[in-house]
C-alpha cells in the first residue's frame, strides 16, 4: 500500500471513487474534498491510497486548524478530515493504513494528537475509530462526535 498526492493524470479516478450507497450520508464524496483542499490549502493533506496499480481509496487530512478560533485561538488541531475507502475494497485494511498514514503524518509535524469526527449511528464508523484507540472528546462538532488519538508514547512507570 502506498500514498500518492492528487494529479493531472490521476484526479479523474479519485473523482470517479465511491463508497457504499448506505455509507453516502457518512463522508462527503471526494470531490468535495478536493475543492475544501483547494479553498483551504494550508491546512489540508489530501491523497490517494493504492495497493500496486488499484486505487482503493481516498484521504485528507487537516493540520493544524484552529479549532474554535472565536473562543481558544491556541486551540489549533490536526486529524483526518475525510475517509473514502472504494465499496469493493472495504475490510481489508486499507482505512486502518489510511488512519496510521494520518498519524505519522501529524508526528512527523510534531503534533501529539490525531482528532476525527463521526456520525453517531448504527452502520457508522465509530467502532473503526474506537478499534483504533480513538476516545470521544466529549465535544460535538456539527452533530458529529469528536474523538481524539494520542500519538505520543506511553511512558515508563
Amino acid at each position: 500500500m502506498r500514498l500518492e498526492t492528487i494529479t493531472p493524470t490521476n484526479y479523474e479516478a479519485a473523482l470517479a471513487l465511491s463508497v457504499r450507497p448506505d455509507q453516502e450520508d457518512l463522508v462527503a464524496p471526494v470531490v468535495k474534498s478536493l475543492a475544501e483542499a483547494y479553498v483551504f490549502p494550508e491546512h489540508a493533506w489530501p491523497r490517494l491510497i493504492y495497493d500496486g496499480d488499484r486505487l482503493v481509496g481516498f484521504l485528507m487530512a487537516f493540520l493544524e486548524i484552529p479549532w474554535y478560533p472565536e473562543r481558544d485561538p491556541t486551540d489549533r488541531r490536526s486529524g483526518l478530515w475525510r475517509l473514502n475507502i472504494a465499496a469493493d475494497a472495504q475490510g481489508r485494511g486499507y482505512g486502518r493504513y489510511a488512519v496510521d498514514a494520518v498519524c505519522a503524518e501529524i508526528r512527523a509535524r510534531g503534533g501529539t494528537r490525531a482528532y476525527v469526527t463521526w456520525e453517531p449511528r448504527p452502520g457508522g464508523p465509530e467502532e473503526f475509530y474506537l478499534r483504533l484507540g480513538f476516545r470521544p472528546t466529549g465535544e460535538r462538532s456539527g452533530g458529529q462526535t469528536v474523538g481524539v488519538l494520542d500519538l505520543r508514547p506511553p511512558t515508563a512507570t
